[in-house]
């Protein structure tokens, strides 16, 4: 139902409304009444489902696409000159960014935003999970495709929402939840914190001290980087981890293939609950405690708990496992993950190593931005070396310039003058396709990782390596 605090708005138009974010927002505004229009340059998924849904789809920016809306909401992506914009402006409409509706909407509920630099997807989903397990129904807006609803939202009937705090841009200062969660904080987007790590701690303080006095920070005790942080934090505070000197915690970890076994700890309750999840890594197990910790403050039954993790089907791009694929020489298995950043990459090789043992694996890898790129080369280098055979791909530029010397020819050189690996450089992902059938061999493992157009690429791979 239309909340009446906004009720003078009517007709809402997104700027770029294909965006993961921006779509999640569409699609509950849609469920609550509003009339959703949106433009994007290109029709995806997500727009063909908000276009079921009863949205008007524009694959343009035009200045006449906004005759008859009553505000915009813009994409961090949009640039202030984009025409429609521009129109907007000329005719007095409200020109809001995404982060600032989001927080309109979470005022309605009592609101959870999930932030940190890595994990924010899955803890998100998990914790979406785990209240509509106990029976809250929760509405939800999450970074990635949840598997169980083919959606990256959904509007509940019960009073939480649950959502991601985006530091990418800065933004989620915007929010105002009751409940926030800080996963980990690594320097990425650092062109944001004027590459400055004082203002990047300060950014996620800032966001934390959002919350009103009586409400709760959760936070992940293992992370250097909250670690940094904690002693400045002036809210009530949770913490998680792998750790006994954490408020709730994980022991007897055991992983099989993408599964993992673990003992909870909570300090504040005497019995342990065992946790079966459908998720590999200690990363996705500090996931899973964030989640724990969330459901435990909101008195949902360790039944529930365990119900949600063992039913937990995941979201689309995250450590996504698919088997028997046909190669030249038999079946091997594809694992694809969004990961761009050297530290989820690197979770990620060790999760499949913690998994599947000394399986050798393949990892084709597509750079994202070449500013990601310049800024974390050494990292990049050395994560990239941890794996037995890498592809690289050219850097996905995602409207970005390109940087002389940094490119993922740059990167392969690297890693050979630095080690005794061969990586293969390919100038395109079809180009990848002839190396994958020579050189992966029966039941090893090929894991894509990247945030470009390899996203859509590893839909066709499995034809293309049979063909």
């Amino acid at each position: 139902m239309m909340n009446r605090k906004m009720k003078r708005l009517r007709t809402v138009h997104f700027v770029g409304m294909g965006g993961s974010g921006m779509s999640g927002i569409a699609e509950v505004m849609i469920g609550l009444g509003y009339k959703i229009q949106g433009s994007d340059i290109r029709m995806s998924e997500q727009l063909e489902r908000l276009k079921a849904l009863g949205a008007k789809v524009f694959l343009s920016h035009l200045p006449e696409n906004i005759k008859k809306a009553d505000a915009l909401v813009v994409s961090s992506a949009i640039s202030s000159n984009n025409c429609e914009v521009v129109e907007a402006k000329k005719k007095m409409l409200p020109v809001v960014a995404r982060a600032e509706m989001l927080a309109e909407l979470m005022r309605f509920y009592y609101s959870i935003a999930v932030s940190g630099t890595h994990g924010k997807t899955t803890t998100t989903s998990l914790i979406s999970t785990l209240l509509a397990e106990g029976g809250l129904d929760p509405t939800y807006i999450i970074g990635g495709c949840l598997k169980s609803s083919n959606s990256h939202a959904k509007l509940g009937l019960g009073e939480y929402l649950v959502a991601e705090a985006d530091e990418s841009d800065a933004s989620f200062t915007h929010l105002k939840p009751m409940i926030s969660i800080l996963t980990n904080i690594d320097f990425d987007h650092m062109s944001t914190y004027e590459h400055d790590k004082n203002k990047l701690y300060s950014g996620f303080l800032s966001f934390l001290h959002n919350l009103p006095f009586y409400g709760l920070a959760i936070v992940c005790l293992d992370d250097p980087g909250v670690k940094e942080v904690m002693p400045k934090i002036s809210r009530s505070v949770i913490t998680y981890g792998t750790t006994d000197k954490a408020d709730i915690y994980a022991k007897d970890i055991h992983f099989s293939e993408s599964k993992t076994s673990f003992e909870v700890y909570r300090k504040n309750k005497n019995k342990k609950i065992s946790v079966e999840l459908n998720l590999p890594g200690i990363h996705n197990i500090q996931n899973a405690l964030a989640a724990i910790a969330v459901a435990t403050e909101l008195d949902i039954d360790d039944k529930s708990i365990i119900e949600a993790f063992k039913n937990f089907s995941g979201i689309n791009r995250r450590f996504q496992v698919t088997k028997n694929i046909t190669v030249k020489d038999g079946k091997i298995t594809l694992i694809d993950d969004y990961g761009h950043h050297p530290t989820e990459i690197l979770a990620t090789i060790n999760a499949i190593k913690s998994g599947w043992g000394s399986k050798r694996i393949t990892l084709l890898f597509q750079p994202h931005r070449y500013t990601r790129t310049r800024e974390l080369f050494s990292e990049f280098v050395e994560v990239l070396s941890q794996v037995d055979q890498l592809i690289i791909t050219e850097i996905y530029a995602a409207g970005e310039e390109p940087i002389d010397n940094i490119s993922g020819q740059s990167i392969m050189e690297d890693i050979k003058n630095k080690s005794s690996k061969k990586p293969i450089f390919v100038r395109s992902l079809q180009e990848s396709v002839d190396v994958i059938n020579r050189t992966v061999k029966n039941g090893e493992i090929l894991l894509l990782m990247g945030a470009g157009d390899i996203g859509s690429f590893v839909n066709d791979l499995p034809d293309l390596l049979d063909s």
